[in-house]
């Protein structure tokens, strides 16, 4: 591809990448509020999502050893799976939200502030990620690996940063929930 058409294809991408970043946490917030009448909480899904965000964590690392390893085709459908895992805990998160109350942490003393500190960044940084990855993911989409790869310094961390700590705030959490 040429440099203008990147150009026009980038712009273009970050339109789409720009929308969907403000329309997700948007949409989250808003599906937060909203509780299916009569319907029984999906208890089940929590420890589900949290899997998926561990098994996310697992399948970031290896997709570095793969491009470090020059598995591009290996890299590339690692990390489409890490974004189709990543679509599918953000489904199954709301769904429980829409079905159940929000669990109050129980813990008291030091490990309270830790728990609030853990949940406060790992929520900050879940919208940071949003348009990070999908600007990550469309510069290699574009072939523009010299700029992937800057980016994805910077991405990889936080999305792996999130992952993780989407594991320890369900781990932490769990004993809280009520079935």
């Amino acid at each position: 591809m040429n440099k203008q058409r990147i150009n026009a294809e980038e712009r273009k991408f970050n339109k789409i990448i720009t929308i969907i970043s403000v329309l997700v946490p948007l949409v989250v917030v808003v599906l937060f509020g909203v509780k299916i009448p009569n319907s029984e909480p999906l208890g089940f899904l929590p420890p589900i999502y949290a899997s998926i965000n561990g098994l996310t964590a697992l399948l970031l690392i290896y997709a570095v050893w793969a491009i470090k390893n020059n598995k591009r085709v290996l890299h590339q459908n690692i990390m489409s799976a890490c974004i189709v895992l990543s679509l599918l805990f953000l489904l199954m998160y709301i769904a429980y939200h829409m079905t159940a109350d929000s669990t109050s942490y129980g813990g008291e003393g030091a490990i309270r502030y830790v728990y609030y500190f853990i949940l406060f960044s790992h929520i900050m940084l879940s919208i940071v990620i949003i348009p990070l990855v999908l600007k990550t993911y469309a510069r290699a989409y574009l072939k523009d690996f010299k700029r992937h790869r800057k980016l994805a310094r910077i991405t990889f961390p936080i999305w792996l940063y999130v992952a993780v700590t989407g594991v320890i705030v369900y781990l932490m959490i769990s004993p809280y929930y009520e079935y």
